[in-house]
């Protein structure tokens, strides 16, 4: 089979065999992810394990709301595309229903792997029964965004921002492809177009972010917000839950997500043919580079 992205991995060596943290506080799951040194990016360990703790906290009917957070100085730097951990060619036990990607050929391989691992995912842990909030800090960018774009509320840190700088791949932004729905049609081709990153203040004002709070105190606020919702009868949080998300849903946002998730795989063939990459030659070294170039750091 064609590798379309990057070197195969012989064996792939974890740093961490907890990459999510899962805690409980009265009615709050707390699920934190655990890559600090690699900026809680994502693979598919990562991944599977955020999905087992949203699963725990579904099971667990002491749990009212969950909290998803990052340990260190980040919220989530993204999809895992160049870390030593990185683990795009191994099989997981599978939560959605479609095939094993890793035996598959060509854009194949891509196309299986992100319905499971992202858009499936995102799509599972937005219909999660009970609220979540996503607890944002310092860079909440591309795969980091969908997490918090899934969660119902977002309380972010006054050092926190938000970036999808995909673009440069040649990708029309990330998988779960909520931009218009988040953000205003021209700001979205904005955020998008530019790369830029959004501050939390600018993300507030156009209703992306709910609450904007001092570091030190954003885990006692939204430690705060979350027991005032816990203090809700549970089916009255759930079905209106699923009220605001089956309006959004009338309003042509899944239907929309799934024609910009075949542009986007449109776009990895595309990088694939020309580049025989299927990322555009571009991995998180460099599109890190890149980051601190256009916001102006040494």
């Amino acid at each position: 089979m064609k590798d379309l992205v990057g070197p195969k991995q012989a064996e792939v060596t974890y740093e961490t065999d907890a990459p999510v943290r899962y805690a409980v506080e009265g009615a709050i799951a707390w699920v934190s992810m655990n890559r600090p040194r690699f900026g809680n990016a994502q693979n598919s360990q990562m991944t599977y394990a955020l999905d087992s703790a949203f699963r725990r906290a579904v099971d667990d009917d002491a749990v009212k709301v969950v909290v998803l957070k990052g340990e260190g100085k980040h919220f989530s730097a993204g999809h895992d595309i160049g870390t030593p951990g990185r683990d795009v060619n191994r099989s997981f036990e599978r939560r959605q229903l479609w095939y094993d990607h890793v035996n598959k050929p060509a854009a194949e391989f891509l196309y299986a792997r992100e319905q499971e691992v992202y858009l499936g995912m995102c799509r599972r842990w937005r219909e999660l029964p009970k609220p979540t909030i996503a607890m944002v800090h310092g860079a909440c960018i591309a795969g980091g965004v969908m997490l918090a774009w899934v969660c119902d509320l977002i309380v972010a840190a006054q050092d926190a921002y938000f970036q999808d700088p995909v673009v440069r791949m040649g990708i029309p932004g990330v998988e779960y492809f909520a931009h218009a729905f988040e953000l205003p049609p021209r700001i979205a081709k904005e955020f998008l177009f530019l790369g830029e990153r959004m501050t939390a203040e600018r993300a507030h004002q156009y209703g992306m972010v709910n609450r904007i709070v001092q570091r030190e105190v954003l885990e006692a606020e939204t430690g705060s917000i979350a027991n005032r919702i816990a203090e809700m009868p549970r089916l009255g949080l759930a079905l209106t839950k699923q009220a605001i998300n089956h309006v959004e849903d009338l309003r042509g946002k899944r239907t929309a997500m799934d024609a910009v998730f075949h542009m986007h795989h449109f776009a990895h063939a595309q990088n694939d043919l020309v580049s025989g990459n299927s990322l555009a030659g571009l991995d998180g070294k460099s599109m890190a580079r890149s980051n601190k170039d256009e916001a102006g750091e040494a």
